[in-house]
Formats: C-alpha cells, sequence, structure tokens
C-alpha cells in the first residue's frame, strides 16, 4: 500500500508558517481563475475548519460527499489500527446524508450555518435512528425515535452526524475513558496515556482528525478535560444557554454539552447554533435576552489588548507537575505579550468554605426520568434493571451500586441539590466568584486545566490535577479550555478562562485572541499520514 503524506498542509499554509497557524483551508483561487468543473478526488482534511470547507464548497474543490468520504476512509485506517478506539460506531446514512446536502446546495445556492459539518457526537445524546448506549452494554440495540436538541439544532444547522464516539461508562469517569460497549479509548498523542474522560472517545476522534468538530457532556471536567489531553478547545458554556434535553444524564443539576473543536472559531461557530432556549429543558428560560447576535463576531486577534485577566494561584499551585507549571507560567507571559494586564494573585472570599459541599448524587433520579422518557427504544426501564444485568464495566460497578442507595428523590424543601439558580449554596458560591472578579476589575481568571500531564494507561491513581472539579460545575459559570502546549512525550496541556454568568463573548474573544498568539495547537504527528 501506497503512504499518501499529507503535504498538502504545506500547500495550505500550515507548515510553510512554521506550524504558526491552526488552520488547513482550501485554497483560493487566483482571482479571475475558471472554477473546475470537474469533481475533485481528494480534499486535505487533517486541521481542516468549518470556514475552510465552506470556502471549498463554493470554490467546487471539495463536495460534502467527497468530504465524509474523507472522514470514514481516516476512522477505518486509524481507529481499529492504530488502537486509538474513539469510535463506537459510523452513521450508516451519512453519504446519503451529504448527498442530499450537496443537491441542496447546487439548488440553492445557500449553505446552511453548518453545512456539511461531519460532527463527532459522545454516545449519551439521543440520536434518531441510530444506536445510543451512554456507553453501557445494557443499552445495546437502544434506538432513540427523537434527537436529542443539540444534535436536532446540529443537523438543522446542516450538520452531519459522523460518528458516535466512546466514553466513561455513563459518564461516571472524569480521569479514563472505557466503557463495556467498547472498551477503552488511548489519546492520539501519545497511545500509552488516557484520554481523561469521560468525553474521550469525542476528544480523541477530533484531535486525531477522524472529524471536522465534536460535541460532549461536562458534569464536573469531561468536556474540558478530554479537550485539555487532547490539544482541542472545549466550551463549557452557562449553565441555562444550551437545552441538555434528550442526554443521558449523570447529574443533570451540573450537566452541559458542549463544542469539542481544534480551534476557537469552529467552537464560537457551532456555539451560535446550539445556545438558546428549549421549554424541554426549562433551564434555558436564562439565556432570554443574554445570547449576542453572532458569538464569531467576538474573534478579534486584538481582544487582549487592555483585558485584565485574574491569575487564581489557589488552583495553579495545588502539587502542580513542574512541566505543567512552566507552561502555565509562560502563558501569562504570552498574555501579557499580547496586551493583556495581568492581576496576579486573585482571591476568592471564604473560598473553601463557599466551594465545600456542592455534589449532590442525584444520578438515580435522572437516569431513571431518561431511561423514561426513550419508551421502547430502551431495553433497560431503570437503574435497578441496568445494575442486575451486570452489563457494565467492572470499574463503574461501585459507583451503580452506591448510586441504588441515594434513592430516587431529592429533598428540595431548601432547595439543596437543586440548580444552580435556586440552590443557596450554588447562589452563593457564585456571588462569591463573581465579586472577586468584580473587585479585581477582571474579564476572565486563569488556571491550568489540569495541573499534571495525561496518567498512563492503566493507572487509576495517576489522575491528579483536575481543577475543573472545582468552580464552574456548581456555580453555572462558563469556562473554557484551549491548547497552551505539550509537556513530557507529546502530552498537552490546558489553560482555562473563567467568566462570569452568560459573558462567553468575553472568552470568545480572550481565547481567540491567545489562540492567534500562540498556535500551540498542532495534529498528533502518527495521525498526518493516510495509507490507502
Amino acid at each position: 500500500m501506497v503512504k499518501r503524506l499529507l503535504v498538502f498542509l504545506c500547500c495550505c499554509g500550515w507548515l510553510a508558517a512554521g506550524a504558526q497557524g491552526p488552520h488547513v483551508e482550501a485554497p483560493r483561487p487566483p482571482e479571475g481563475a475558471a472554477v473546475p468543473t470537474k469533481a475533485p478526488a481528494h480534499f486535505p482534511v487533517v486541521e481542516a475548519t468549518i470556514a475552510g470547507v465552506h470556502r471549498a464548497l463554493k470554490n467546487k474543490t471539495c463536495t460534502c460527499e467527497l468530504l465524509v468520504k474523507e472522514y470514514l476512509q481516516r476512522i477505518a485506517e486509524y481507529d481499529s489500527s492504530t488502537g486509538l478506539n474513539a469510535i463506537i460506531l459510523t452513521n450508516p446514512d451519512a453519504l446519503k446524508t451529504a448527498r442530499a446536502l450537496d443537491a441542496e446546495y447546487a439548488r440553492t445556492h445557500k449553505l446552511r450555518p453548518l453545512h456539511c459539518v461531519p460532527v463527532i457526537v459522545k454516545d449519551n445524546y439521543n440520536t434518531a435512528g441510530l444506536q445510543t448506549t451512554a456507553g453501557s452494554l445494557a443499552m445495546k440495540g437502544c434506538i432513540p425515535a427523537v434527537d436529542a436538541t443539540m444534535v436536532r439544532k446540529l443537523k438543522d444547522a446542516g450538520a452531519i452526524v459522523l460518528a458516535k464516539s466512546n466514553m466513561a461508562e455513563w459518564a461516571f469517569s472524569p480521569m479514563v475513558t472505557i466503557s463495556s460497549i467498547a472498551g477503552e479509548t488511548h489519546n492520539p498523542y501519545n497511545l500509552d496515556h488516557t484520554t481523561a474522560g469521560s468525553s474521550g472517545g469525542t476528544a480523541a476522534a477530533v484531535a486525531a482528525n477522524l472529524g471536522l468538530v465534536g460535541v460532549g457532556t461536562d458534569t464536573g471536567n469531561s468536556i474540558r478535560g478530554p479537550s485539555s489531553h487532547n490539544a482541542l478547545v472545549g466550551f463549557r458554556s452557562t449553565i441555562g444557554l444550551i437545552s441538555r434535553a434528550g442526554i443521558a444524564p449523570l447529574y443533570l443539576r451540573n450537566d452541559m454539552g458542549g463544542p469539542m473543536c481544534r480551534t476557537v472559531e469552529d467552537a464560537a461557530r457551532m456555539l451560535d447554533v446550539l445556545a438558546g432556549y428549549d421549554p424541554a429543558d426549562p433551564i434555558t428560560k436564562y439565556s432570554a435576552g443574554k445570547i449576542p447576535h453572532s458569538y464569531t463576531d467576538c474573534l478579534d486577534a486584538k481582544g487582549l489588548k487592555g483585558a485584565r485577566i485574574g491569575v487564581l494561584r489557589t488552583l495553579s499551585e495545588r502539587t502542580p507537575d513542574p512541566q505543567v507549571h512552566a507552561l502555565f507560567e509562560l502563558a501569562i507571559a504570552d498574555l501579557r505579550a499580547a496586551g493583556a494586564i495581568i492581576v496576579d494573585s486573585v482571591i476568592i472570599d471564604n473560598f473553601d468554605s463557599v466551594s465545600a459541599n456542592q455534589w449532590c448524587a442525584t444520578f438515580q433520579q435522572d437516569v431513571n426520568q431518561w431511561l423514561a422518557a426513550l419508551g421502547n427504544a430502551s431495553p433497560m426501564k431503570n437503574l435497578q434493571e441496568v445494575v442486575a444485568s451486570g452489563k457494565y464495566a467492572k470499574y463503574i460497578e461501585r459507583n451503580l451500586q452506591t448510586q441504588l442507595t441515594k434513592g430516587v428523590t431529592t429533598d428540595t424543601v431548601d432547595h439543596q441539590c437543586d440548580d444552580a439558580y435556586s440552590d443557596p449554596r450554588r447562589i452563593a458560591y457564585r456571588a462569591a466568584v463573581t465579586a472577586a472578579m468584580d473587585r479585581y476589575h477582571v474579564g476572565a481568571i486563569i488556571y491550568p486545566t489540569w495541573n499534571n500531564p495525561p496518567a498512563k494507561i492503566g493507572d487509576f491513581k495517576g489522575y491528579k490535577g483536575d481543577n475543573s472539579q472545582i468552580i464552574a460545575p456548581a456555580t453555572g459559570l462558563p469556562a473554557f479550555t484551549i491548547p497552551m502546549g505539550f509537556t513530557y512525550d507529546d502530552l498537552p496541556a490546558g489553560l482555562q478562562f473563567l467568566g462570569r454568568s452568560f459573558d462567553e463573548p468575553t472568552l470568545v474573544r480572550y481565547t481567540f485572541a491567545y489562540e492567534q498568539a500562540t498556535h500551540h495547537r498542532k495534529p498528533p504527528p502518527k495521525f498526518i499520514e493516510l495509507t490507502e
């Protein structure tokens, strides 16, 4: 077999610029050049972006059908043979949908916002006509009749569900991505290491360019941790900005779905589509009047000039790995060089007390409601049946047994264990964080997403340094992670920006400007070649 190196990277300017940019775009034809009429034979998908794909569709250097074929070929070539194991199944209708989108564009000459964007969807999103298992063998054969709201919005915007990705079973683990339905996902940058959890399948697939973009879920860490471990951009938005309806829950009071992408621009484009009110998820009422015309309006490469950024040493100094700590200090210097005013160190008053006792185990109640909503599509009716089936990975057995003892209802007399806008503990915590930001006059607070590199496969004791669990989930505040460089053996690290409620525009502006100033994102070397 002949190996075809994707030297198109050079043609598209990525390598030619000394790896100084994350985008690989379709080249623009010279002014006045004839538009090719012959169907293109290949499109360079490694590090491709939504804008680049749309430009290629307009220039007729790519078709939707070709793009989907390229990604399906990469999944077939890489996912099993390398041991990556990011994909549970591919969508058998993906090519049919792609052809329909090509026909639509030929007829209308208009592209929808995510026209022909192949999406990797975590396996806890209900996907109509496509198996959805939350990573559990107990749910094998479950075919939802209705899409999760996020999936429906993606489809309505022209996106294609390319594949369902592996996940930590029932989303229980923030450290690893292991399921009884598909096994363990490995880190594409170093296959001896973990992806973190629970959205590790989406993270590994998008990082290895097996899809254009992806979606994950985040209860405490599970978008931002895997994104950090796989050199991706991960958005956990304000609770209430995006609907969770139709997503298998872990603890619904903290759950959020969101984009996992290779660039801030792609994540912002997805956020435009996903944000908004959904009557099926009443908490989204809080987003009313708080969504800008477009988050892409905030994509300003000079967006850090004069920005006041606070450094939260309370988290960054929690026994960090020396190499991650060095990257964090470099990130602070890079932010300064980009024009930011660094406020070092921000103190959140009474941090230990206001952050304490924020977690509530509501899994049984939440998952039973999800199973009931699936109706006859679900082979399981409640958590008791799941546990009785014995069809789950051994490492989550204790989690499942513990959740069975928690009952199926929560005490809401004093709103304890309630949502982010009703629980007094959560309101007080959010107020304390926001007050600190106001006192220091900062637009965001930064800290390493993880203080330690990805652990080795099988090293469950290597779970160290996860900072994502501590503030954003309980407060409901938005937190974005972005690549900040690489440590030992090509292992990525991430920088996290925490903002005020519904102030995603500021976080988009800051993270985009940092991305454009540093260009830390690079594809995993072993996944650039394609054998054919």
